[in-house]
């Protein structure tokens, strides 16, 4: 069995990544593994060492940093058979809080050696995939807008001020989704999970599952931003999303249009509409925590 990890890291996700990377390696090799480590530098880096090092013959490839890095990471491994880990050192993390990830590093790393291989089911917006959720209207532009300079700084906090720009200069946009069956729904912005968590611990779709074959779309019906301070008070609430200016489905595959509507997948900017949507299932396999 190869026994070497292909290690992908961005030395600049969260604080002391640099650090945590260095003991990350340092784990791995006292287990007895050779560590092929590349340090990105450059939005794409991620992506390309992932397509690399698809058929390289890797006992794990590990991407550690933040949601972005694992996004890339995902978009350029797919379709794999070598599992995929996560070593959360960014911002926000959604991945390792939505499967129980420790953030303490040796954990995350004895999780990836140790833990359980599992298919997963991924989204697909045009020919990119997302993990977690693909965002479309208030939440993508707050995401598009966001200053880099100022995350690095504040971290959650500059989303926060990304948000409210938008909310003040930005009223929302009409959003018109295709469904499976042909039918037709407009609403005034929209979430797409993979995963129950978003944005943090918040959770808008309750059952949407990893590894299930379908996605769980929450659509905003209201329009206006009173509607929009509204939903964003009763998320930040941890308050359910409820009937009837919020509706949720299942599905496979949704068709979305809408004038300049900005689009976010994984919580990186992914442009605008048009843009068709489909769940993905038996591209790759996750590494798991085991449960004690």
């Amino acid at each position: 069995m190869n026994n070497t990890i292909k290690l992908i890291a961005n030395p600049v996700a969260g604080r002391n990544a640099g650090q945590k990377i260095e003991q990350a390696r340092a784990y791995f090799e006292a287990r007895g593994y050779a560590v092929d480590l590349t340090l990105t530098q450059a939005r794409g880096d991620a992506a390309l060492a992932a397509c690399q090092a698809r058929d390289g013959g890797y006992f794990r490839v590990v991407a550690a940093g933040g949601d972005g890095t694992l996004n890339e990471v995902v978009n350029g491994l797919v379709p794999a058979e070598v599992p995929l880990g996560f070593l959360p050192l960014g911002t926000t993390n959604v991945f390792a809080l939505e499967v129980g990830i420790p953030f303490e590093v040796e954990q995350a790393c004895a999780a990836v050696l140790e833990g359980e291989a599992r298919p997963v089911c991924l989204g697909k917006a045009g020919d990119s995939r997302f993990l977690l959720m693909a965002g479309v209207g208030f939440d993508a532009e707050a995401v598009c807008r966001v200053s880099q300079p100022l995350k690095r700084r504040l971290g959650k906090l500059a989303y926060v001020i990304s948000a409210l720009q938008v909310w003040l200069t930005s009223p929302p946009r009409e959003i018109l989704i295709e469904m499976e069956d042909g039918s037709r729904q407009t609403c005034y912005g929209l979430i797409l999970c993979n995963a129950r968590c978003y944005g943090g611990r918040f959770v808008l779709t309750p059952e949407a599952c990893l590894e299930s074959d379908d996605l769980e779309a929450c659509l905003f019906l209201r329009k206006g931003r009173l509607a929009q301070l509204l939903y964003g008070l009763r998320i930040g609430l941890h308050r359910p999303l409820m009937p009837p200016g919020v509706r949720i489905v299942k599905a496979r595959r949704l068709v979305l249009s809408g004038d300049g509507v900005a689009v976010q997948l994984d919580g990186d900017c992914a442009g605008r509409l048009p843009v068709t949507v489909e769940a993905v299932p038996g591209e790759l396999t996750l590494m798991f925590p085991r449960l004690p």
